[in-house]
């Protein structure tokens, strides 16, 4: 059940994270005064309400505080959570309809909606240590099928995502290392994370000479896991699946691979459009 709740959550990702790459997200959130990343910040946090910079370093995890200091602090200077969550939902269902056309109507669309829907809350009535899948599952639900569809694989994901921190803490790694440890699984490139997190380079060669005191890393110059490396990080995701598969246990394998049929052709139509680097992870 492990590999089947891995890979249907994986199939549907796009479908929910397109929202960080459309354009129609970024000029809603500009038309509230949310230049430069203040958007992306206050949109994923907004759930848990106009809450400190310290509350979102700690739930995101590996960005710069620095920055999310900045964007935080920009971002409730101009607008509120609740503008902001109907933004967010806004542009998500123009960015939905602008590539999906009549399929958000689709019974497929529909039926997808359900089932995902009916394993996201099967996850909600137990919250403990998932804060950011919990100040989401919080939100209302919208009505039409294709919105039910994007709300639940967001809740999906950050419930993923909370075990996810939790695991990363556990294995004593910080935020830039956990980002260190990424790039050497080879998963992204080792510049992207970096800049896309705001950090310098002094800040990420510390981290690097760091993890290989520990013996995370060889001496290569891009980062490579040594054997204890790669065997504490591969450790990481199987904790990390273990905590994630209740969703889809609930709904069973069957309906796991209906959903992926289902949803594969939206998720590649919106990665395509939004995020083609996504795509070699179908």
């Amino acid at each position: 059940m492990i590999e089947a709740a891995r890979r249907t959550w994986r199939i549907l990702e796009p479908y929910h994270g397109m929202i960080y790459f459309a354009p129609e997200a970024a000029a809603a959130y500009a038309e509230l005064g949310l230049t430069g990343r203040a958007g992306y910040f206050a949109s994923r946090s907004a759930a848990l309400g106009a809450v400190p910079a310290p509350v979102v370093i700690a739930t995101f995890y590996n960005f710069n505080p620095a920055l999310v200091r900045e964007s935080i602090a920009a971002a409730w200077s101009v607008t509120d959570p609740a503008a902001v969550l109907a933004a967010r939902f806004a542009a998500a269902d123009q960015a939905l309809r602008g590539v999906l056309g009549d399929a958000v109507t689709a019974p497929e669309t529909r039926r997808a909606a359900a089932l995902l829907r009916e394993a996201a809350e099967a996850a909600i009535g137990d919250v403990t240590g998932r804060p950011l899948f919990a100040a989401h599952a919080a939100l209302p639900w919208p009505t039409e099928p294709h919105l039910v569809l994007w709300h639940a694989q967001t809740l999906l994901r950050e419930y993923r995502g909370d075990a996810h921190v939790a695991a990363l803490l556990t294995a004593g790694l910080s935020g830039i290392e956990a980002l260190i440890t990424h790039a050497a699984s080879g998963a992204v490139p080792a510049e992207t994370l970096r800049t896309s997190r705001s950090w310098s380079e002094e800040d990420w060669n510390r981290a690097v000479a760091g993890l290989r005191e520990r013996d995370w890393l060889t001496d290569a110059t891009e980062p490579a896991f040594t054997p204890a490396g790669a065997a504490r990080r591969a450790e990481i995701e199987k904790v990390t699946d273990e905590h994630s598969v209740t969703p889809y246990a609930h709904i069973g394998e069957a309906a796991c691979t209906e959903l992926q049929t289902l949803v594969r052709p939206f998720s590649r139509a919106l990665g395509e459009k939004f995020m083609p680097w996504a795509l070699t992870r179908q």
